[in-house]
């Protein structure tokens, strides 16, 4: 048995503004949420490099911006439905809508083009979230509405050559994925599996002996999104349970952050002055929840 973790607690950074707060049904909501009329659903935090902080809300084609002193301004909004959101070295920002596929943002305009959704002539199930490695290839989930019942959601890599590959197609509901510290390995939110998987990557980039690498326990969802520290810590929020939990590189856990609002922590990025801010979309009030860590996140691709 693993040591009981430390618990630490959050406190909010910011509220989406009562302007922006919209109650209605969506498609999404519909499929997703039992048809509730949603004021939003706060999903994707990214930061750029002047310290602002962009999240999505999924239930009404929305993106986002949030100052560093915590002031919304709308980006964009859509006939979309948009998930994961990262920005690119170069200053492009990439969107997974669950609607549309992988999706490019203009944060100047405001406008959001189609880069392409499905593969072949498939169509993605829907997208999730989505990482850079080191490199600029590009990994993204395709969860839709699979689970338990239908174990088909898919992992791909978009590399920099333009190369669109399937690495996993048997996933119960992919969501949240990083790269280890060493990026030999991709670790994947399986939601509905209720447990986090290794996908050890091999010299020529495809996945092999797949396996579990934290199972969880507890909580109406499951791991959602993850987020890595400079020390190779995993961070991942757990929606349904209102908490961020964060295992070392082993998989032990060694804290337990509880949300200081509702229970639906989505998803986390590192930021702040010194890297060492915990951000966290909680859906369920349309808050951004903050956690102060003694280690700062991993420097990624979008900064380096």
């Amino acid at each position: 048995m693993f040591p009981p973790p430390q618990t630490l607690n959050s406190e909010v950074f910011a509220e989406l503004p009562a302007a922006f707060r919209r109650p209605r049904a969506s498609r999404w909501s519909e499929a997703n949420r039992g048809g509730a009329a949603l004021h939003s659903f706060l999903e994707g935090p990214s930061f750029d490099r002047d310290g602002n902080l962009y999240v999505v809300d999924i239930a009404h084609g929305r993106v986002f911006r949030i100052s560093p002193e915590g002031l919304f301004n709308l980006v964009a909004e859509y006939d979309g439905e948009p998930n994961g959101l990262k920005i690119h070295r170069d200053g492009r920002i990439f969107l997974a809508d669950y609607r549309n596929g992988l999706m490019e943002l203009d944060p100047v305009r405001g406008e959001v083009t189609k880069l392409f959704d499905g593969r072949w002539t498939e169509h993605f199930k829907g997208l999730n979230d989505l990482f850079f490695a080191a490199n600029g290839d590009l990994y993204f989930t395709d969860q839709g509405q699979t689970g338990l019942h239908d174990p088909t959601g898919r992992v791909y890599r978009f590399t920099t050559s333009g190369r669109l590959e399937k690495l996993v197609d048997t996933v119960p509901s992919p969501n949240g994925l990083v790269m280890d510290l060493a990026e030999s390995a991709l670790l994947v939110a399986v939601t509905r599996g209720n447990s986090v998987w290794r996908l050890p990557l091999m010299p020529d980039g495809s996945a092999s002996k797949v396996g579990i690498f934290i199972q969880l326990s507890g909580g109406p969802g499951g791991p959602d999104g993850m987020a890595l520290d400079a020390e190779g810590n995993l961070a991942v929020a757990h929606a349904g349970l209102g908490s961020v939990w964060v295992f070392d590189p082993h998989g032990e856990p060694l804290w337990r952050i509880r949300s200081c609002a509702g229970r639906l922590t989505t998803n986390l990025a590192y930021g702040g002055v010194d890297g060492r801010t915990l951000f966290i979309t909680e859906s369920e009030t349309g808050s951004i929840l903050a956690a102060h860590l003694r280690v700062g996140g991993k420097t990624m691709f979008s900064h380096a």
